[in-house]
């Protein structure tokens, strides 16, 4: 190891982010798609999905520091307490965008200068409007039906995900390869090689779950609207019954209500017990009468003629 190396290597140890700094300039270099990943692994350190508590005042100190030519690390960090208070205070105004006191993979990659096309799938201006569009997206990318968005399936949708952002073809195969690589790595949470349905929904995300919404946790009394709201909402095409990815969206938002992880083979348990309960008409539909039963159900509370 020569002389600039092992100072490289002293200042990694010090100061992770300190090596992606201009040696003169001291602004953020361009980021790969790698070098984002080590960035997120590094800090990320529990593999939770965000960067938290100590680890976000880990990462603010050394993001901080190392815009600072003679700040080498947190033990020498001129940043007292009270400024990292500060600091924190501002800096999640700006980027935490879900306001959920800890960030994400996609709010660091708001943060972080990066190449310009894979910036572009975290960028979701328009995220999904239901979890119907999702199942859609799914069903087409899932091109053998074996319920997983293998590597090259995920590789087939990185690639129109960025033409259709960019509205040119101009990403080279070795580009799509690292960063359909790249995106398994942050999303692939249990290591197989490949994304479930819950891990495809983090790459991909829906607006909102309409059934988190407190009416759904038995807080105030459902009313004919709010499910009038919801049976709209997945009834995309408006011919009356939830079906096909009509009914797989709405049972993907209701099972994640109870289950964080789950795969193809958890949705297709989970619609038969469900249907089961609310009398399944066996033609694969839900009717405004299921959908309240169901609706009902989840809130708790009682059948209109009960109440």
């Amino acid at each position: 190891m020569d002389l600039q190396q092992q100072k490289v290597h002293i200042e990694k140890a010090q100061n992770f982010m300190r090596q992606y700094r201009d040696p003169e300039s001291r602004e953020l270099k361009k980021l790969s798609a790698n070098q984002f990943m080590d960035v997120w692994s590094h800090y990320d350190r529990d593999g939770n999905g965000y960067i938290e508590g100590t680890e976000l005042d880990g990462f603010l100190k050394e993001f901080v520091s190392s815009a600072n030519a003679t700040d080498l690390g947190p033990e020498k960090s001129s940043l007292t307490d009270e400024m990292l208070v500060e600091l924190k205070s501002c800096f999640m105004e700006a980027y935490d965008d879900n306001q959920d006191g800890k960030i994400d993979i996609r709010e660091l990659a708001q943060l972080l200068p990066m190449e310009e096309n894979f910036l572009l799938l975290f960028r979701f201006d328009n995220p999904l409007e239901s979890s119907v569009e999702f199942m859609k997206i799914w069903r087409e990318y899932d091109s053998d039906n074996s319920g997983y968005i293998e590597a090259d399936e995920l590789k087939n949708f990185l690639r129109d995900l960025l033409k259709e952002a960019k509205k040119i073809n101009d990403v080279s195969e070795d580009k799509l390869i690292e960063y359909t690589d790249t995106m398994l790595r942050v999303f692939d949470a249990n290591k197989d090689g490949r994304l479930q349905l819950s891990e495809m929904a983090k790459l991909l995300p829906v607006k909102e779950n309409f059934l988190c919404r407190q009416v759904f946790k038995g807080a105030a009394r459902l009313t004919k609207d709010d499910i009038e709201k919801v049976f709209s909402l997945y009834d995309r095409d408006n011919n009356g019954s939830i079906e096909n990815e009509e009914l797989r969206g709405f049972l993907k938002d209701l099972l994640e209500l109870v289950k964080k992880d789950y795969d193809a083979q958890d949705l297709i348990e989970f619609e038969e017990t469900i249907l089961r309960g609310v009398g399944y008409d066996k033609e694969g539909k839900i009717s405004r009468k299921e959908l309240t039963m169901i609706l009902l159900a989840l809130a708790k509370q009682p059948p209109e003629d009960e109440q």
